[in-house]
């Protein structure tokens, strides 16, 4: 069961979009510093708000997820789609493809603030990431943010959604971000982005702390700030 009208408040779905054009300027660029201008005019919303924003619309409309993903993504041209998902908006009836990258977990935010039990989230979650990312780790990749979001937006502690997440889902986040920003490369999977994206959370203090954090190591940034931006958005309060 979902509550559509909790994905229009702030939280989640802002704080996913904020953390999107926060980082877009640094894709690729390994700045490897948390500090650094936190907005300025190159940056600019993504794939990453695009599609974030279509699973809300599938959320609160009750339409099919491979509807709007595909309707938005046609709407929404050049922003940095990857090329398996490119081939896929060209398609009439288009299919899964059997994708193991990050953007099955960029999207699945509103997932998190949208169901009422963490069963409702990561079956929805997994709804949302199979019409495209339907390879095990695309749709666990999904799963565990649409979690930490569902979790931290209403209050568990950062010890507790670490320990839900490693043990539903089996990632390693026994690191720090220190220890491995200086050899961080860009990566685009969910295998390697999505347990930073959840650590970046973990260690910040706040929501721009976070965001910061998630940028610092470099790479796709701004998917990576946009998962960690979904999960430290301001928390709904019952």
């Amino acid at each position: 069961m979902t509550d559509s009208t909790s994905i229009l408040k702030p939280g989640p779905l802002a704080g996913a979009i904020s953390g999107d054009v926060i980082g877009s300027k640094f894709e690729g660029a390994y700045i490897k510093t948390t500090e650094f201008p936190i907005l300025d005019e190159d940056s600019d919303f993504t794939d990453d708000t695009v599609l974030t924003i279509a699973v809300a619309d599938s959320l609160t409309s009750n339409k099919p997820f491979s509807d709007t993903l595909w309707e938005y993504g046609r709407r929404h041209p050049d922003r940095g789609y990857g090329g398996m998902f490119i081939s896929w908006l060209q398609e009439e009836r288009p299919k899964p493809y059997g994708s193991y990258g990050n953007g099955s977990a960029m999207r699945v935010s509103p997932v998190g603030a949208a169901c009422q039990s963490m069963e409702d989230v990561l079956e929805t979650a997994g709804r949302s990431a199979e019409v495209t990312h339907n390879h095990p780790e695309g749709i666990k990749g999904a799963k565990a943010i649409a979690a930490a979001v569902f979790l931290a937006q209403n209050g568990s502690s950062k010890e507790d959604i670490r320990n839900f997440i490693v043990r539903s889902f089996n990632y390693n986040l026994d690191f720090r971000l220190d220890d491995i920003r200086a050899g961080y490369e860009f990566n685009a999977t969910c295998q390697r982005t999505v347990p930073e994206a959840i650590v970046a959370f973990l260690e910040s203090d706040d929501y721009e702390s976070a965001v910061r954090l998630a940028v610092s190591i470099g790479g796709d940034t701004d998917t990576i700030a946009c998962m960690t931006g979904g999960t430290a958005g301001p928390v709904r309060r019952s």
